[in-house]
């Protein structure tokens, strides 16, 4: 199928997505993945339905998804069920279904939903990103003692590398921020909201 049929697929499925994620909104169980990383019941739910909505049209394409793992593949599908799960889970309202797909190994088309502002934001190789059918720009910003940035922080690096990093922005005249999503993070910057999103360690299905 063309890479637009399964754009206009994606978008379907990760509004579809974001709406059953925020059905449970701050009130789904959770555990404990590791050290501030939080899993909620939610995040297996919405993965599977997503992974079931991709083998019913797409049944030769992989799929890898946060929780339940996967293979790789000439055409694969990269799940971040709820990114933000932190947020999630206790009711702020700053989180996102990620769906990318790649062809041999290049980002071809994706698309995350924002179920709190139910935003839909998509794009596709060539043809440009969009929220909700308007097209986006990025901010026109080229001074950096105006620019905000978004430092994204992981557990698998250190504090000392982290607090480094912001302040090497802060050092560049940046203002910062962090929000807890990364693939929101991302949309800000392609949204022109801020100037900027870096992180020392991301997953795959955060950017894809």
């Amino acid at each position: 199928c063309p890479p637009m049929d399964r754009l206009e697929f994606s978008r379907n499925l990760a509004r579809d997505a974001g709406r059953l994620a925020h059905s449970a909104f701050g009130a789904s169980a959770t555990s404990m993945k590791g050290r501030h990383d939080v899993l909620t019941a939610m995040d297996g739910e919405v993965e599977r339905f997503i992974r079931k909505a991709i083998n019913a049209r797409y049944p030769e394409d992989a799929i890898i998804g946060e929780e339940e793992g996967g293979r790789g593949g000439d055409r694969v599908w990269l799940i971040d069920p709820i990114d933000g799960t932190a947020n999630y889970a206790r009711g702020i309202p700053h989180y996102c279904v990620s769906i990318g797909y790649l062809e041999h190994g290049v980002p071809t088309v994706a698309a995350l939903h924002d179920p709190s502002h139910d935003w839909l934001y998509s794009a596709a190789r060539g043809e440009g990103a969009w929220r909700d059918g308007k097209r986006l720009a990025v901010s026109p910003c080229a001074d950096l003692d105006a620019a905000t940035v978004e430092c994204g922080w992981s557990t698998r690096r250190s504090t000392a590398d982290y607090l480094a990093l912001v302040a090497r922005v802060m050092g560049a005249g940046c203002a910062i921020r962090r929000v807890g999503s990364g693939a929101l993070g991302l949309a800000d910057v392609a949204a022109g909201r801020s100037e900027a999103y870096c992180e020392m360690h991301i997953n795959a299905w955060d950017c894809a």
